[in-house]
């Protein structure tokens, strides 16, 4: 065969195919991801009857109680609010909560994901339990350990187990768990900057009247105006008692009908803006328990909706800040 027919024979195959190539429909699909299931399908509409949630732990159980409509209280903490937040991003995560990859269903395995019996001693689980009002379980998860995050635009995912199963999951989505009750609630009590501390009157039991006050200078310092005759004052010290609700927060809360201790004195502090605030103290050793109430207008409505009918656990240095002796202002000597 002559070079010049090998030629043409091999021009008129190619168009041949080309011609294929475009008249043949294109009938291929790109893949597309399927989209993990849900951990518990259809929980949305079911967490409308939850009443209580439980972190149960090897070393003991946390409750978050359901009080009055969405309100939530922790029954360890004498039924304190806790942040609303708080059991809605938890109550949302266990609704948006995928099942990516099966992992390890050896019970002799689920260590090392944090998923064994957390009942056991020193395990790192803990079981998440949704109930409602007659104890039955909405939901039920054994949550082990956190993958971490290598790239900024990854979803948060951790290791699960159901309860009644070995087959340990890794589940994408937030769940944030946490049983120290002290996450749970806002320790948060007040934060009123010093320089709007006008005055204050101080009446510790047993001891004489002592008020502070500044004059009319917004930049001036708080100073002793009874009694008249005071030691030389240390300005650290007095500039203290107008810090007093400076990032005010408690360590303990109780019913204001159950605040321990002995009588140490009360207070009343008169701020800008029509605000004044009273302060009762007693003192149970080297702890200080405080009720606070506020007087004036909206500000004053704001505040006591979360002070009313709470005593407080504070920071014993703050004792100084709210009821001082005049040993206490005065300069030490060295």
């Amino acid at each position: 065969m002559k070079r010049r027919t090998l030629i043409l024979l091999g021009a008129a195959a190619a168009a041949s195919v080309g011609a294929a190539l475009v008249l043949t429909p294109d009938t291929a699909e790109n893949p597309t991801a399927s989209t993990p299931p849900l951990a518990f399908p259809g929980l949305a509409p079911r967490l409308a009857n939850a009443r209580r949630i439980e972190v149960v732990r090897h070393d003991g159980t946390l409750t978050v109680q359901r009080a009055e409509g969405d309100n939530w209280v922790l029954p360890a903490k004498s039924n304190y609010p806790v942040r609303p937040e708080r059991v809605r991003e938890l109550l949302v995560g266990l609704t948006e909560l995928r099942l990516t990859e099966p992992r390890t269903a050896n019970p002799e395995m689920l260590e090392r994901l944090g998923v064994e019996d957390p009942t056991r001693q020193g395990a790192t689980s803990s079981l998440l339990r949704v109930l409602d009002g007659q104890g039955a379980a909405i939901a039920e998860l054994v949550v082990g350990r956190r993958r971490m995050r290598v790239q900024g635009n990854v979803p948060e995912s951790v290791y699960v187990r159901r309860p009644n199963e070995n087959q340990a999951w890794l589940a994408e989505g937030r769940l944030p768990l946490d049983a120290d009750p002290n996450l749970w609630i806002d320790r948060d009590l007040a934060n009123l900057p010093r320089d709007r501390v006008r005055a204050a009157e101080i009446n510790r039991a047993g001891e004489g009247t002592l008020v502070l006050r500044r004059d009319g200078d917004v930049d001036a310092k708080l100073a002793v105006v009874e009694p008249a005759e005071t030691p030389e004052l240390d300005e650290l010290s007095l500039d203290e008692v107008a810090r007093a609700f400076e990032f005010l927060t408690f360590l303990e809360v109780k019913p204001e009908a159950e605040m321990p201790g002995e009588w140490l004195g009360e207070s009343r502090f008169t701020l800008t803006d029509n605000l004044a605030i009273r302060i009762a103290a007693r003192k149970e050793g080297e702890t200080l328990w405080v009720r606070l109430a506020a007087e004036g207008d909206q500000e004053a409505e704001r505040l006591n909706a979360r002070w009313r009918g709470w005593a407080y656990q504070v920071g014993q240095w703050k004792e100084k800040a709210f009821l001082p002796r005049m040993e206490d202002l005065a300069k030490q000597s060295r």
